[in-house]
């Protein structure tokens, strides 16, 4: 045990209508003594050093607790403290804390925090309509001023060093933004975003099964907190961001953490956690006290041994649950429900998944790289940010599906990528992974396609397992690595990870030369390579028809066109080139159309262009650009509402009869803005037509920029965004 909880008084002076402690079900404070006694707080001293000298603790952590400590009085107070920093702080380093409401919190009562050394977190849950909705007096009179009061001593230079940070109970009634914002003002060093204790039989408000109302109140927290650029820690968050970093959380609500938390009650009582005394009638209790046992008897309980079993004290179902290492089954007391006790998922399991699910595919954009985006170009370092997002947006889709997708792929895919990350990445990096996981999410299309991915991933790591996979029209075809066909009649395929591929009677190699197996094309320009992709039978996400497999003439005339055109880019769009190289790495070729080019790209389908071959150079590498400004856009978005989701205002712009949305309107721009600077370019050398075609792709770019800014439709992301692609714009001759 390295954390320690002392109920140092048992009584408040708020009647905070959600505390657990005294409005759930556990009512054991009615029969304890109201105050800790310099006895109990000796022995409790005691034990803790004799626990740190035994362990070789290098620190030990005691948090002062209530009820409400600060009505101990300054004396009292000074008399614990005394006993704690002469007891445990001479045999180890000692981390002294409190949590408290805030409103005894004066300047003597500050001195005496900082002459000891402690830290005070505050309680308090938003603004003073949030505040209020649970923390008032007995009488119902609003606490907000109080503790208002009490966080503004904290905050001064004299007494910052006492001042831990804030705790927030959340009730998703309250807007979320608000409170983070309420929360921001008031200048913590640390805010702990707090699930309001509940259980199965005593669900938390709004609650319904498999609803994620407290998932979504915090993801809106999230994405505001990732925009402003994390400007003071969340506990909660960067729990979650450790666990998926395979490090322990740090705390008791998520991850596989061993439980290292005892609490010792006014009369000497060892207890198990606090959150406990949502679960029943003296559900923390261990039946031992300080002057009975040590920790180390505490910990031999069977209670404490199962709360640090760590995964394998879930339940059946979390442990066969993709994201337990991330959530690790949540708090130990939201599992409970009567006939089965703990052995449940959290009553939270639903939003825990989905919170975990969606930071997975919402990591961090930092704000170099996005102000680099939005100048309208963006080099490998920023592009590579979203490449890095747009495969955790993959594997978050693949977590989401998982109830519905064969567990022994599941497995092996974890497996695989234990072993050989880099090959599930390669895979998982794949445009059209994601086009058929939003399809089969979307109940349009069966799970089938998941073997497939599997099986590609070990044949690529080189997995000695074989994976069953299922013929679509007589082909398999396995993501970046190519097609095998079978005869119609075949069902299933073994595909075995050293390239080995059977079925009843018959087996081939997935080597070139192999008849039955076609490698999948790519082309080589400079360092990067593009994957020529015509076989995927997701790749007709783009909106006009694939063209069907290419014949060895197609493909020698692709690469004819694609090594023709690079030299364009990379003269014409040098702002561009570099993201392009890094981000860009499929092309799905279209059917040519006999009047106009062709060429389109998929939200769903990040790096992969849709384009109809054409013999022109200039024009292919116009094409180029243009689609791969609206794949990277589709990827910001992702991340970033750039745009209000609730607004319906209309646009018009030049390069289109009708008026626009305005997120169409914003993706216009951002392609038109690349393609005016090609022209900008050709027109320096004087190419004919030149200046023709840049004055038009500008003057349309400009005038859409000014009509969206003026259009109210931005949000305050947004208007930074185009503000930059404004300022980019507004170097250029006019």
């Amino acid at each position: 045990m390295r954390q320690f909880v002392l109920k140092v008084h048992e009584l408040c002076n708020l009647a905070c209508d959600h505390c657990y402690v005294y409005e759930h079900a556990d009512q054991t404070w009615r029969d304890r003594p109201s105050t800790m006694s310099v006895v109990v707080a000796e022995r409790t001293a005691a034990r803790i050093a004799e626990h740190a000298v035994r362990h070789r603790l290098p620190s030990a952590g005691v948090v002062l607790h209530g009820g409400e400590p600060l009505l101990l009085g300054r004396t009292r107070l000074r008399e614990i403290l005394t006993v704690l920093r002469s007891v445990v702080g001479a045999v180890t380093a000692l981390d002294l804390r409190m949590q408290t409401n805030g409103i005894r919190l004066d300047e003597p009562m500050a001195e005496l925090l900082l002459e000891f050394g402690v830290r005070a977190g505050v309680s308090l849950d938003g603004d003073r309509a949030a505040n209020d909705l649970h923390r008032r007096y007995r009488n119902g009179a609003s606490s907000h001023d109080r503790t208002l009061r009490g966080l503004a001593l904290l905050r001064s230079p004299r007494f910052r060093a006492a001042y831990a940070g804030i705790l927030c109970t959340i009730d998703v009634r309250n807007d979320p933004i608000a409170v983070y914002e309420a929360l921001l003002a008031q200048e913590p060093p640390r805010i702990d975003l707090l699930l309001p204790h509940a259980t199965w039989d005593e669900p938390p408000p709004l609650w319904t099964a498999g609803g994620t109302p407290y998932a979504a109140w915090l993801l809106r927290v999230y994405r505001r907190w990732l925009a402003d650029g994390r400007p003071v820690p969340i506990r909660l968050f960067d729990a979650l961001h450790a666990t998926a970093a395979g490090r322990e959380s740090g705390v008791e609500s998520v991850g596989a953490d061993r439980g290292d938390l005892a609490v010792v009650e006014t009369d000497g009582s060892w207890e198990q956690p606090d959150s406990m005394k949502t679960a029943f009638h003296g559900a923390a209790a261990t039946g031992l006290t300080v002057f009975t046992a040590s920790v180390d008897d505490l910990v031999a309980t069977p209670a404490m041994r199962h709360r640090q079993s760590g995964l394998a004290g879930l339940s059946a179902t979390c442990r066969a649950c993709p994201v337990v290492s991330r959530c690790g089954g949540g708090l130990y007391a939201h599992r409970f429900r009567s006939g089965s006790g703990f052995d449940n998922p959290s009553v939270y399991c639903a939003d825990l998944k989905g919170l975990v699910t969606a930071m997975q595919s919402d990591p961090e954009l930092p704000w170099p790289a996005f102000d680099e985006l939005a100048s309208g170009g963006g080099d490998a370092i920023a592009v590579g940010h979203l490449t890095t997002t747009q495969v955790a947006i993959n594997r978050a889709l693949l977590v989401t599906a998982a109830d519905g997708l064969p567990g022994p792929a599941w497995s092996l895919l974890q497996k695989i990528d234990d072993q050989d990350p880099a090959a599930v990445r390669r895979v998982l990096s794949h445009p059209f992974v994601r086009t058929w996981a939003v399809r089969h999410l979307a109940g349009q299309d069966g799970p089938e396609r998941f073997a497939d991915l599997v099986a590609a991933a070990a044949v690529i790591a080189g997995v000695p397992d074989d994976v069953t996979v299922t013929p679509r029209d007589g082909r398999v075809h396995l993501p970046t690595l190519g097609t095998l066909t079978v005869p119609a009649e075949v069902t299933t395929v073994e595909v075995t990870g050293d390239g080995t591929a059977r079925w009843p009677g018959g087996t081939a190699r997935l080597v070139p030369g192999d008849p039955r197996w076609a490698p999948a094309a790519s082309v080589a320009l400079d360092d990067v390579t593009i994957l020529l992709e015509d076989t995927d039978p997701y790749r007709d996400c783009h909106g006009w028809p694939p063209a069907g497999p290419l014949s060895d003439d197609d493909r020698r005339s692709w690469a004819e066109a694609l090594r023709a055109a690079w030299p364009s880019v990379l003269r014409d769009a040098p702002e561009q080139a570099s993201g392009l190289a890094g981000g860009l790495t499929t092309i799905t070729p279209l059917v040519g159309d006999p009047v106009t080019l062709r060429s389109a790209t998929s939200r769903q389908a990040y790096g992969a262009l849709g384009i109809a071959l054409t013999p022109d150079p200039a024009a292919l590498a116009v094409m180029l650009v243009h689609e791969f400004q609206h794949s990277k856009l589709g990827a910001i978005l992702d991340l970033i509402d750039l745009v209000d989701p609730d607004s319906d205002v209309l646009v018009r712009v030049g390069w289109r009869p009708d008026p626009r949305p305005a997120e169409l309107v914003l993706q216009g721009i951002y392609a038109h803005l690349t393609v005016a600077g090609m022209w900008r370019h050709r027109a320096a050398r004087g190419e004919d037509g030149a200046a023709k075609h840049y004055a038009m792709y500008r003057d349309w770019t400009v005038e859409a920029i000014g009509r969206l800014s003026d259009s109210g439709a931005l949000t305050a992301e947004g208007r930074r965004f185009v503000g930059r692609l404004a300022a980019t714009i507004g170097q250029w001759p006019g």
